[in-house]
C-alpha cells in the first residue's frame, strides 16, 4: 500500500496518481488493519501532522497515536461499532512527536480489497475549533451558570421530556465517540454500579424536590470496556416550573478513580496489617467495642480469645526474621480458616492474634479455641521450627460484659496457658487443656 500508485487514465487525458492526490489533502488519511491497529499506509498529511517521517508513522498504531483508545479490547470494541456504521466518528487526542497533544476529529470508514478488510481514517485537526469553542463557552454567561467549576464532562437533563445531554468530554472520558451514548436518563442510570446505584438516585431526587441545595455524589460509573470509574458527580436545578416542578438540571462529572484508589488503599492500611492481611489492633478494638454493645443490648454471649505463638522469640533469632514473617503468616491463615465466619480475627501484636466470638459462650469459644491450636499443630507440623500456639479465652453475658474486664480475663488465661507449658488452651473460669 505504500507504494506510489500510476497514473490513472481517464479519456484521451492523464490524471495524477492516488498518491499524488492524498498527498496534497489539507487532512491526514491513514490506512489501518482492524485487527491490530496498525498503521499500514499514510499520506503526506499523516506523518507531518504528527511530526514524524514517513516511515515513523508506518511503526505506529491507533493505540501509540491516540491518547483515548486504551489496549486492544477497547480498540477492538471501537473497530466492532466501526464495522456496523458507514462511517464512524470519533473526537480524541494524537501524540505529537514534540510532546504535545493535537485534538482531532476522525471519520473513519471500512472496505475490503483483494480479500483483506481496511480502514481508513481521515483524521482534522480542530485544535483551533476546540480553542474557539471553549471561549465561546467561557463568554456565554447563561451556560452552566450554576455549574462553574472546572469538570472532565458536563450534563444537561430536559426533565418533562428525559433527554439527557451529554457533552463530548463526558462521551470521551466514558470511551465513546460523540455519536454514541443514547441522550436519555437510563443511559447514565444503567451505568451506575448497582450498589451506589440507591444512594445516588437518592441524593438526585432529595436535591429535585427541594430537600437538598445542590445534588452531589461519588460512586462507580462503567465505562465502555466494562470497568467502573470513580466519579464525583455534582448538579443543580436551574429551571423550574411555576408550581416548582424542575425543568432542567445540569451538572459536571469528575474523574477522581485515582484518588478514590489512593483513599481506598490508605483505608485499607489504617484496618488491615500489611503482613497477615488480617484486621489489625486497631480494627479489632473497633469490632470488639460495637459487639460488645450489642451482645449488652441483645442479652446474649461474647467470647473472646487471645492466641500467642510458643516460643516465637527463638524463631526469629534462630532462623531469622523471613522465617518468623512466614510463620506469623500461616499462624493468621490458619486461625482464620479455623473460625466461623461471623467470629473477627486480627493481628494483636508481635506474635499475638484475637478472635472474637459474638454469641459465644465459655463453653463454645473454648472449643473454638481448642480447634484453632490443633488446626495450627497440624498445619505447621511439618515447619522447621516446629510451631505451636497457646490460647486463652474468656466470655461474659449481656449486661454483665465488661470489655475491660473480659481483655484482662482472656489475657490472664492466656498467660496460665503459656506457664503451665505452652500448647494449651486455658480459661477465664477453668483449668488449662492440653
Amino acid at each position: 500500500m505504500s507504494e506510489v500508485t500510476p497514473p490513472i487514465t481517464l479519456g484521451t487525458g492523464l490524471l495524477p496518481s492516488a498518491e499524488t492526490l492524498f498527498g496534497h489533502l489539507a487532512d491526514a488519511v491513514y490506512l489501518i488493519d482492524p485487527e491490530t491497529s496498525n498503521i499500514v499506509w499514510g499520506n503526506r498529511k499523516a506523518w507531518e501532522s504528527l511530526g514524524m517521517g514517513r516511515e515513523d508513522v508506518l511503526g505506529h498504531s491507533v493505540l501509540s497515536l491516540q491518547k483515548d483508545v486504551h489496549g486492544l479490547p477497547h480498540w477492538s470494541e471501537i473497530a466492532a461499532a466501526i464495522y456496523g456504521t458507514d462511517c464512524f466518528r470519533f473526537v480524541g487526542r494524537h501524540r505529537h512527536q514534540a510532546g504535545h497533544e493535537v485534538e482531532v476529529e476522525v471519520n473513519t470508514t471500512h472496505f475490503s480489497l483483494a480479500g483483506h478488510s481496511y480502514f481508513l481514517s481521515v483524521a482534522r485537526d480542530i485544535t483551533n475549533r476546540v480553542a474557539q469553542s471553549d471561549d465561546l463557552q467561557r463568554r456565554e454567561k447563561q451556560l452552566w451558570f450554576a455549574l462553574n467549576e472546572a469538570s472532565d464532562g458536563l450534563w444537561d437533563w430536559e426533565v418533562p421530556t428525559g433527554r439527557l445531554f451529554f457533552s463530548p468530554q463526558l462521551k470521551r472520558m466514558l470511551g465513546y465517540g460523540p455519536d454514541e451514548m443514547a441522550p436519555v436518563l437510563e443511559t447514565w442510570s444503567h451505568s451506575l454500579h448497582p450498589d451506589d446505584a440507591p444512594a445516588v438516585m437518592a441524593a438526585l431526587q432529595g436535591h429535585m424536590q427541594g430537600k437538598r441545595a445542590r445534588y452531589e455524589a461519588e460512586y462507580r460509573l462503567r465505562n465502555r470496556n466494562g470497568h467502573y470509574l470513580w466519579v464525583h458527580d455534582r448538579g443543580r436545578v436551574c429551571e423550574r416550573c411555576p408550581d416548582g416542578q424542575p425543568i432542567r438540571v445540569v451538572g459536571m462529572v469528575q474523574d477522581i478513580s485515582e484518588r478514590k484508589q489512593l483513599e481506598l488503599r490508605l483505608q485499607e492500611y489504617a484496618s488491615c496489617d500489611p503482613l497477615t492481611g488480617l484486621g489489625n489492633r486497631r480494627e479489632g478494638m473497633v469490632f470488639l467495642q460495637a459487639q460488645a454493645e450489642l451482645c449488652q443490648r441483645m442479652g446474649v454471649s461474647l467470647g473472646l480469645a487471645f492466641i500467642d505463638v510458643d516460643h516465637f522469640k527463638s524463631v526469629n533469632d534462630g532462623f531469622g526474621h523471613l522465617v518468623g514473617d512466614e510463620v506469623l503468616r500461616q499462624v493468621g491463615q490458619t486461625v482464620r480458616e479455623a473460625v466461623r465466619s461471623s467470629d473477627m480475627v486480627c493481628r494483636w501484636g508481635g506474635e499475638e492474634f484475637i478472635v472474637i466470638a459474638p454469641n459465644t459462650n465459655l463453653e463454645e469459644i473454648e472449643l473454638v479455641a481448642e480447634k484453632v491450636r490443633l488446626a495450627v499443630f497440624e498445619a505447621l507440623s511439618g515447619h522447621q521450627p516446629k510451631v505451636t500456639v497457646s490460647v486463652g479465652v474468656a466470655a461474659a453475658t449481656g449486661k454483665a460484659i465488661d470489655l475491660n474486664g473480659l481483655m484482662s480475663d482472656a489475657d490472664s488465661a492466656l498467660y496460665r496457658a503459656k506457664e503451665n507449658g505452652r500448647n494449651q488452651v486455658a480459661s477465664a473460669l477453668s483449668a488449662p487443656s492440653a
